[in-house]
């Protein structure tokens, strides 16, 4: 990242406002509000954070300006009524206080209105809806399909969807502009209209929803009729000094005849004469389809919208906002060369809030990476509050600062060098405890680094983590095995083990064949590290590891996963035995490298352990790359060249040059067992505690930190 990033660190203005910078916190649901939709301390201090972050602007999560109407969380912020002034009005006042700006982004979910469905309230729509098939549930675990009951409904019939007539309308648009009017009287700087997403104002703009023949369907003006209606009863009710947003989609993912670019720009227009100050172009995916939701709107692809606020700019002369996955240095060429205006962060600005502040500051290294393993918005999934894998404190900044120094200076002796004993020896040092931290191997990151030779962006937490332990007074010792005679002779006030599991196959006969691998031979082979799993290798093999090894080659990450690309010790035809999270990422990163692989899973769920939406893309990656994946099959034997499994009551065979087994992972007490009699408090942490892999660890080293300094 380069030191200057000028054009994104200079302020700007939206409307009325005047931002001190260009970096706009994206508006995210968060289900932080209250059940009866009012500000609760944990989503005030979510969004003070972010305001004492740096950011220039904030726009609020989604909100029902109808509420309960409208609700697309269970625990939705309201607008529609006087009682919810008060919360609001100690939101805004706490988001100034640090400089930053904030919006309230208004919205009815329409078809997406799950509060509704599981009322049994009509859901207002343009025109009657064509019944779309979903592949969902075959993407979520039996514990995850339990949280999807109430989208049946009370009566178990589902939404129950009424077409709108012109007086609905009429009420719809009074409702958006005094909820407006509302937000002006907490102390908004203004509000975002939402018009995109699949939601209510989406369906009207998107032909593909909307069959009306009356002045609001048809041709682009009438289909954007109730938006630019809502724009222009807002505009006169707020005034000049109140700033109106309009949040659009520039294409409908995977929906035939739905909105495209073209469409986004004709609509946007018409948004500019209405009265708008600004367009933030987003893009939408049809959710009936599981791998859409990572096309749109939470994109995979870096920049993959970019091309759309081009369109959009070219169109406009209000100001136009960029998202989706767009890193600073991309934005800053961006808006430097006049494609946008603006970029707004979501996912980065959950991983750290401090980001704007750090860009300022020219220390872009210590930003804590997003990871894009989608725990994020997979939590709203299942109606539950929205976390980070790489950031513990999200969500529970009101809980206070964690890196407070509070009690005696401690000596902690942190044992074990991936994400969590990483991240606790981070937080101690900061915190300003005499820390030390043995690694046994020559490099940091632990059973992360396997995990991000298979998914790269788990690489930059690693980089980033490896980093602070060599910026923070930290005694880090690599090639350092630690005994419990080592340990206890250290003499520490508190050991933490984040040795990580014990990974031992579950007992298959045949399992200790040469062609074989379980997920700790594995990890030894491909970074060389296991000389009894490289035994089990040709020559020919075994001499390019040596090379490896000798050359220092296998210690690098990224020129691993480069190199594999061409060369790997593995044969061309694999089995890969465990469809959880560890076997689906290997059989994305083998499929990827020219391999045939089959996944067996002999229970009933694939990647629990993966987020929701994550899983979806890889089950939809794997299958689209000719990857067959069997749930619900045990597994019988391992012979020669077969595995021998069961499915459906028959007994069936695979084909297999090569086996991988990803299972058998459980928590290592051994070394705690061995310091039993110690003097100093011992803790576990991550998966030498529970398998619960990064987001796990990160999290249990919070804990573990908080239970030294309390």
């Amino acid at each position: 990242m380069s030191a200057a990033l000028n054009h994104l660190l200079s302020p700007g203005k939206i409307g009325p406002m005047t931002l001190r910078n260009r970096i706009v916190l994206a508006a995210m649901g968060s289900n932080f509000a209250s059940e009866d939709g009012h500000c609760t301390e944990q989503l005030l201090a979510y969004y003070e954070a972010r305001a004492q972050g740096g950011a220039g602007l904030l726009v609020l999560e989604t909100s029902a300006a109808c509420y309960p109407r409208g609700a697309t969380m269970p625990r939705t912020l309201a607008f529609s009524d006087d009682s919810y002034l008060p919360g609001l009005r100690e939101l805004t006042s706490r988001v100034r206080q640090h400089g930053a700006k904030i919006v309230a982004q208004l919205n009815h979910g329409g078809k997406m209105a799950q509060e509704d469905t599981a009322a049994g309230r009509l859901i207002p729509v343009p025109s009657p809806l064509t019944p779309s098939p979903s592949n969902m549930f075959k993407v979520l675990t039996r514990a995850e399909i339990g949280n999807f009951i109430k989208a049946a409904g009370p009566d178990g019939k589902g939404p129950q969807y009424q077409e709108m007539s012109e007086d609905d309308i009429a009420a719809i648009v009074n409702e958006f502009r005094d909820a407006a009017l509302r937000a002006q009287a907490a102390g908004f700087d203004g509000v975002e209209v939402h018009a995109g997403h699949g939601y209510l104002l989406a369906s009207f703009l998107s032909p593909y929803t909307n069959k009306r023949q009356d002045r609001y369907g048809g041709n682009h003006e009438n289909r954007a009729r109730l938006l630019t209606e809502i724009i222009t009863a807002t505009r006169a009710a707020t005034g000049p000094d109140f700033a109106i947003l309009v949040r659009l989609d520039a294409m409908e993912y995977r929906t035939e005849g739905g909105i495209t670019p073209a469409d986004c720009v004709v609509t946007a227009s018409l948004c500019e004469a209405a009265g708008a100050d600004a367009i933030d172009v987003s893009a939408y995916g049809n959710v009936a389809h599981a791998i859409a939701f990572t096309e749109a709107p939470l994109v995979h692809e870096p920049g993959g919208f970019i091309d759309f606020a081009k369109q959009v700019k070219a169109a406009v002369s209000v100001p136009v906002i960029g998202v989706g996955r767009i890193e600073p240095e991309v934005g800053e060429r961006h808006i430097a060369a006049g494609d946008f205006d603006f970029l707004a962060m979501g996912r980065k600005l959950l991983a750290d809030p401090e980001l704007p502040n750090k860009l300022m500051a020219r220390t872009p290294e210590q930003i804590r990476p997003c990871i894009y393993c989608y725990i994020c918005v997979s939590q709203i999934f299942i109606n539950k509050p929205m976390v980070c894998a790489v950031n513990h404190s999200m969500g529970r900044e009101h809980e206070g600062d964690i890196l407070a120094r509070s009690g005696a200076r401690q000596r902690v002796l942190v044992v074990g060098g991936g994400p969590g004993g990483m991240e606790a020896a981070r937080m101690l040092a900061e915190q300003g405890h005499d820390v030390s931290l043995w690694e046994k191997e020559k490099d940091l990151g632990g059973t992360a680094r396997i995990a991000a030779l298979a998914y790269q962006p788990n690489e930059r937490l690693i980089q980033y983590l490896a980093a602070e332990m060599r910026r923070l007074p930290i005694d880090l010792q690599l090639g350092k095995q630690a005994s419990a005679e080592d340990i206890a002779r250290f003499g520490a006030d508190h050991v933490i083990l984040a040795t990580g599991a014990i990974r031992t196959a579950p007992d298959i006969p045949g399992k200790n064949q040469r062609h074989v691998f379980d997920g700790d031979e594995l990890r030894g082979v491909l970074f060389g590290s296991d000389k009894a799993a490289a035994a089990k290798l040709s020559p020919f093999s075994r001499l390019m590891l040596w090379a490896g090894r000798l050359s220092q080659a296998l210690r690098s990450i990224a020129l691993m996963r480069y190199a594999s690309r061409f060369w790997m010790p593995l044969k061309k035809e694999i089995v890969i035995i465990g469809g959880g999270l560890v076997g689906l990422e290997l059989a994305e990163y083998l499929v990827e490298r020219g391999r045939r692989v089959t996944v067996l899973e002999p229970g009933p769920d694939l990647g629990a352990e993966l987020a929701i939406v994550r899983r979806a893309r890889v089950l939809h990656m794997l299958r689209e790359h000719g990857v067959a994946i069997h749930r619900s099959s045990p597994i019988r034997e391992i012979t020669s060249d077969a595995v021998v499994y069961e499915h459906e009551g028959e007994q069936q065979s695979l084909p297999a040059r090569q086996v991988i087994i990803a299972m058998g992972a459980e928590g290592d007490s051994r070394l705690a067992d061995a310091l039993g009699s110690s003097e100093a408090q011992v803790h576990r942490i991550g998966d030498c505690q529970d398998i619960a892999y990064i987001d796990g660890a990160i999290l249990s080293a919070r804990e573990v930190v908080q239970q030294i300094t309390a």
